[in-house]
């Protein structure tokens, strides 16, 4: 039965649409040999450069370590972005003499944090995804073929944007450290 959807009066059906079997690659945790782990790697490898959008990680030990990647990704980024927001922000809200012991540090993290990010994560395929949580979009998925309890499931995201906006406040704040660092030592 379809009903009317809220935003654009498009026919929606109330039933669970199946992710086409294009769409998502699992990788099964089937032992065949002294090099299982290893062959769980490639497999998780390929899946990853053949950019499918959902990614299914059997594997407990791949699938842990994949999604702490992700995570510590994740922190990275939320870390260039609020420390450069802070560096920024800081000399509006704290009186002038003040503000560049906060500043200052904050920019210098954010810094840190977009190059690391750039060094380390930016032509990782890993960073093009990330782990879903949400049980509403994983029971679209063909979860009932797992023989694991607990699998990792990654969902490829465009991080365009979040790449420009960490790296465009990153700069700001490099350019207002260097600006203000030049200020203290020319006079």
């Amino acid at each position: 039965m379809a009903s009317l959807g809220r935003r654009r009066g498009v026919p929606v059906s109330r039933e669970r649409a199946v992710m086409a079997a294009s769409d998502c690659y699992i990788v099964h945790e089937i032992y065949n040999g002294e090099n299982a782990q290893d062959q769980f790697e490639y497999e998780l490898e390929q899946a990853l450069e053949a950019q499918y959008k959902y990614i299914v990680i059997e594997p407990t030990r791949i699938g842990d370590e994949t999604a702490r990647w992700i995570t510590v990704g994740n922190c990275l980024h939320k870390t260039a972005v609020l420390s450069g927001t802070a560096c920024l922000l800081t000399p509006l809200s704290l009186p002038m003499e003040y503000s560049r012991y906060v500043a200052l540090p904050a920019g210098a993290l954010s810094v840190a944090c977009a190059a690391l990010y750039g060094i380390s994560w930016q032509f990782d395929p890993c960073c093009k995804y990330q782990v879903e949580y949400d049980s509403q979009k994983l029971s679209r998925l063909p979860l009932h073929t797992l023989t694991s309890s607990t699998p990792v499931v990654l969902v490829r995201r465009d991080d365009v944007h979040r790449k420009r906006l960490h790296n465009t406040i990153a700069l700001a704040a490099l350019a207002y450290c260097v600006k203000k660092i030049y200020e203290l030592y020319a006079v």
